[in-house]
């Protein structure tokens, strides 16, 4: 009986799982040359969310990403360790305007990726959008959080 119990309540929470990060994303829009470019976004605004980040998904929709938030300009640094995506990173500054991006970034790899500026910001969208979209330095990042 006991093993049957655990069983129904690892499957009951394994049903809720996806539907508690569905609850948590936002709409974030990204302007560009050609258009304004609509996302989901998770928010990562606590440390604790920061540090693990998109770490251990295995897939990230093309409409989807995650906004980290510092609440203050500084530098940052971000690595791709236990992350199986390949993902572009987008350093925006309070003002939501991005100053730079690094695209493709190689998934598990223990590489530092500065953002070379303070930035308030960090967007990370799967590899290849910023590519797809006209997305570049100078592009503007729209969302709740972004007083700019």
């Amino acid at each position: 009986m006991r093993l049957i119990a655990a069983f129904i309540a690892f499957a009951c929470l394994w049903a809720v799982m996806p539907q508690a990060h569905a609850q948590s994303l936002t709409p974030l829009t990204v302007e560009t040359s050609s258009g304004s470019h609509r996302f989901m976004v998770e928010i990562a605004d606590n440390n604790a969310s920061r540090a693990q980040g998109l770490m251990y998904r295995r897939e990230l929709a093309v409409d989807r990403g995650m906004l980290f938030d510092f609440h203050q300009e500084q530098n940052v640094s971000f690595w791709m360790q236990n992350t199986y995506v390949s993902l572009d990173i987008i350093f925006v500054g309070t003002d939501g305007v991005v100053r730079r991006i690094e695209e493709k970034a190689t998934p598990l790899s223990e590489r530092m990726i500065d953002s070379g500026t303070p930035v308030q910001f960090v967007l990370e969208v799967p590899a290849g959008t910023s590519a797809r979209l006209g997305i570049k330095r100078g592009s503007r990042v729209k969302h709740a959080i972004i007083k700019g």
